[in-house]
């Protein structure tokens, strides 16, 4: 008999076992009973949608992430928690590495399952009513500054995780940064690298790296969103805008490519940055 969670299938998980509270519909997507919103817009998914594939930020956030997965290795199924579009979730699997997705919009998860993510689960993951100690490795990628309660959130996965189970995730670096952007995203709060770890040493994990990453970004994060938010100057969204700051052209394109290869060897070699527009951080279930 296998487990809800059977490694030797390519990492299958048997949602209706695992998780019988969860239905499934003809799409083949499984919703909990339960649907609450989240601190996240709801355009928001769709916006992430039209500049992802050709991103250098979201390019260069998967390689970083499907390094260091790939690194410490999760031993069994990867829950994507709160993974949107399903764009992390299918660099994981084009690795090899077996995946799960829990998205709370409808947006991210139809756009989750066209990419040949499965299982896809369309609910907040306190409504999906999954097990404890049920998970081998999960992921949350710019989720947590979107939760309030950060806490009961980080302390809602270590419980999930199994013993020795890891969480892997990025959060967007420096309260001084926080500008019109971060509150149209639904952000509570940006993270320094001491304030992303003692979140989760009080939560019950030991970091086993952290680092920041983008380091070209944080003084062009000021001038162009931090900066004009405090002279009133950036007051919503302007999709073209947002557009051409995703895929820069020309020179600013090609050093930017540069930087962040070497940024990336950095981090692939397990070697910390000192400061960046993002944290990163590997922790394991104490």
């Amino acid at each position: 008999m296998t487990s809800p969670v059977d490694t030797r299938d390519r990492g299958f998980v048997d949602i209706a076992t695992l998780a019988p509270g969860l239905k499934q519909d003809d799409s083949g997507l499984w919703f909990a009973g339960r649907q609450a919103g989240v601190s996240y817009p709801a355009h928001g998914n769709a916006a992430c949608l039209a500049v992802e594939e050709r991103s250098f930020w979201f390019r260069h956030r998967n390689r970083c992430i499907v390094s260091l997965v790939g690194r410490f290795s999760p031993g069994g199924v990867f829950f994507d928690i709160g993974g949107g579009n399903g764009y992390v979730a299918n660099g994981l699997i084009e690795a090899g590495i077996a995946c799960a997705l829990i998205e709370p919009g409808i947006d991210g998860a139809v756009a989750a399952r066209a990419r040949g993510i499965d299982p896809v689960i369309c609910a907040r993951l306190e409504d999906a009513e999954l097990p404890p100690a049920s998970i081998a490795a999960a992921g949350m990628f710019d989720v947590l500054e979107h939760i309030e309660d950060e806490e009961a959130a980080l302390r809602r996965v270590h419980g999930l995780l199994r013993p020795g189970g890891r969480l892997f995730i990025t959060v967007p670096a420096y309260q001084f940064l926080f500008s019109v952007d971060d509150r149209i995203a639904g952000h509570f709060r940006r993270y320094t690298i001491a304030s992303l770890t003692g979140a989760l040493l009080e939560s019950g994990f030991r970091v086993e790296l952290a680092s920041y990453m983008f380091a070209p970004l944080p003084p062009l994060v000021f001038l162009l969103r931090t900066l004009p938010t405090k002279l009133g100057l950036r007051r919503g969204i302007d999709p073209e805008r947002d557009a051409a700051e995703h895929a820069p052209g020309g020179i600013a394109a090609r050093l930017m490519d540069w930087l962040l290869r070497v940024e990336l060897r950095r981090i692939r070699a397990g070697r910390s940055l000192p400061f960046g527009g993002s944290c990163l951080c590997v922790a394991v279930k104490a």
